[in-house]
């Protein structure tokens, strides 16, 4: 039992960018139910509400910030509410993440842009405010949504692949700065997980035969499976765990 207490989150606070659905609202639901307590972030103040509803189903109650984490004055004065009202953030879970598919001789500059903002800056933006208050506190957790696509690529997924390939190197460059302070960056990188941005790929017999076929697990991943990777990482049981990348994928990147 005295092992059990190194995974607990209770007394910490947790915020989870992108956590209106899928993955995002997910890891809320999971670091939650281990005592955490959760701040949801998204730009849709309505979406957020809908989510902390779908939470209070399960007896969590969660606080809610709508606020654009591509801006970073947005980002500086939500994060400095959030601990005034609120309390100190303990955990942030950089989660937002889009992906826009095309060919790169074909693709727009604003593509680009719109995924670099949303995938990559933000979690600059988020850490940087984050951690500016953990470093005088000497601890703080800072997991960022990596990938797969970290390490891997596939046709018209350039900007993705490119944002998730630095959000790793991102991450040890924070173990490299933060950690002398108490602070663990460490990254989760899941395969492909059923979710709704996934189900037109789902509902591809080519693409899901391809991905059955190419992953060990023979399946999809389901969000509950990504909640216990998302709990270590956010308690003390990875206490010396630093700049670590942790594949959630079912053994994909595993086999070629």
């Amino acid at each position: 039992m005295m092992s059990l207490k190194l995974f607990s989150l209770e007394g910490r606070r947790a915020l989870v960018t992108g956590s209106s659905q899928g993955i995002g609202l997910a890891l809320a639901r999971g670091v939650a139910q281990a005592g955490a307590a959760v701040v949801l972030n998204g730009r849709d103040p309505a979406r957020l509400a809908a989510a902390a509803a779908l939470l209070a189903e399960d007896g969590i109650t969660a606080v809610t910030a709508a606020f654009d984490v591509t801006d970073p004055a947005a980002v500086e004065a939500a994060v400095a509410q959030i601990e005034a009202e609120q309390g100190p953030i303990d955990i942030l879970f950089n989660n937002a993440g889009v992906n826009l598919r095309g060919q790169l001789d074909q693709m727009p500059d604003e593509t680009w842009r719109t995924v670099m903002s949303t995938n990559l800056d933000s979690a600059f933006y988020c850490a940087r405010s984050v951690a500016r208050r953990m470093i005088p506190r000497g601890r703080g957790k800072i997991i960022n949504t990596c990938s797969v696509m970290s390490m891997l690529g596939r046709p018209t997924t350039g900007p993705y692949t490119a944002t998730k390939g630095a959000l790793m190197m991102l991450t040890k460059a924070m173990c490299a700065d933060w950690a002398r302070h108490g602070i663990q960056a460490n990254g989760i990188a899941p395969g492909y997980f059923s979710t709704e941005l996934t189900a037109p790929l789902r509902a591809d017999p080519a693409f899901n035969d391809w991905l059955c076929n190419r992953t060990p697990a023979g399946r999809w991943g389901e969000l509950p499976e990504l909640v216990g990777a998302a709990i270590f990482l956010a308690s003390e049981a990875s206490s010396y765990v630093n700049g670590h990348l942790l594949y959630v994928d079912g053994g994909l990147t595993s086999v070629v």
